[in-house]
């Protein structure tokens, strides 16, 4: 099963593990499990680290190959997947949470969250 990991659970995959729940670190290390990162993520990283944000402290272009270096898939933001952000219900205002989303639903990829907020969404979300 692909499993896509929002901004959040990357970041903390990559740099601070002992932040993720038992079930998610179990998850992440099922064999059978591939794993996903978002172009999204990446960049809302370099956004909210251009801006100095304190939780956001980290090299994208360093990360995106550490990522790769370590198998995880890239998945790019396409056409479909913008569009499908229309479909969703007005829940959470955030922009890049709504585009994980929407790639979720449109690829039939599980995505895991820590945020009760994206939780609420129908689709393939599982909070971990």
């Amino acid at each position: 099963m692909k499993l896509l990991l929002d901004t959040h659970l990357l970041l903390w995959a990559a740099g601070a593990p002992e932040r993720l729940s038992a079930l998610a670190r179990k998850l992440l290390r099922a064999p059978e499990h591939a794993l996903v990162f978002s172009a999204a993520s990446l960049w809302e990283i370099a956004i909210k680290q251009g801006l100095g944000r304190d939780d956001f402290q980290v090299d994208a272009h360093v990360l995106r190959r550490n990522l790769l270096d370590n198998a995880y898939e890239e998945l790019a933001v396409s056409s479909a997947h913008a569009v499908a952000v229309v479909a969703l219900p007005p829940l959470h205002r955030d922009p890049f949470d709504r585009i994980l989303i929407a790639q979720a639903t449109v690829e039939g990829i599980l995505l895991l969250t820590a945020d009760p907020q994206v939780v609420a969404y129908p689709g393939p979300i599982r909070r971990v």
